[in-house]
């Protein structure tokens, strides 16, 4: 498996694009992971974030599409346009899966997102064009409102969704009131999490369950909000015994 990936655009921006690590040919069909990075949706961050976890996700023989998507501040993002990046590249992703049914598993294509990229996560698996079937969430946003209510990510919410949103905005781009999401969930979110509070998970998981998801969800003890992509943490363990069943 090569140790470094190779990068290509989805759309024409410069953020548009998709770091890829490719099984190597002779095996069976790879399962496709396709991963979000976190960072309250700001460009101060990258994909870089989730190298560490597309490594070890490559290593263990899994396709990975590490995506990049337009964020705000200096990079043109924010609500509908970072979450429309990441639809293209999921629809870019589901046209090479189809271009080479012996090179990857379709009935495994893993949408894992971290943070705001778990917030990503969970609105495209609403899409009915995704080739997702399951997504992992780890320490995920869910509640703009709320978010927005306690200043977290240092008054994030406000550069993403605009400072004066449109009645019910919040609502429309927060998971916790889009439930149904229609696919299986892992859910991760540790105790210790000073960057999102896990009780606003809690309130996700009781709300997708009630509303007929399935979801499994973890709370590891201790871990704070970056443990869950650390891949020598038992977090990150727990979603990789998840992922080999």
């Amino acid at each position: 498996m090569p140790t470094t990936p190779t990068t290509e655009s989805y759309g024409d921006h410069p953020s548009t694009i998709v770091h890829r690590w490719e099984p190597e040919g002779g095996g069976p069909p790879a399962p496709v992971a396709v991963l979000l990075h976190g960072g309250w949706w700001r460009d101060l961050h990258d994909a870089s974030l989730m190298d560490p976890l597309a490594r070890d996700l490559a290593e263990a023989g899994w396709a990975v599409w590490n995506v990049e998507y337009r964020r705000t501040g200096t990079d043109g993002g924010g609500w509908p346009r970072t979450l429309e990046d990441v639809d293209a590249a999921l629809t870019h992703l589901g046209r090479a899966l189809r271009a080479a049914p012996d090179r990857y598993d379709t009935s495994r294509v893993v949408s894992v997102g971290h943070s705001a990229g778990g917030h990503l996560a969970l609105l495209n698996a609403l899409s009915l064009d995704t080739p997702v079937t399951e997504v992992v969430a780890l320490a995920p946003i869910t509640d703009l409102e709320r978010c927005a209510r306690a200043g977290l990510g240092e008054g994030a919410v406000e550069p993403f969704l605009g400072a004066d949103p449109e009645p019910g905005l919040h609502s429309i781009a927060s998971p916790l009131h889009r439930v149904p999401i229609g696919r299986p969930q892992l859910v991760v979110h540790g105790d210790a999490d000073q960057r999102v509070p896990v009780e606003h998970t809690r309130a996700y998981v009781t709300a997708a369950r009630a509303a007929g998801d399935r979801v499994e969800f973890s709370e590891p003890v201790g871990a704070d909000h970056f443990a869950v992509i650390d891949p020598g943490h038992p977090a990150w363990g727990g979603v990789r015994a998840h992922l080999a069943r």
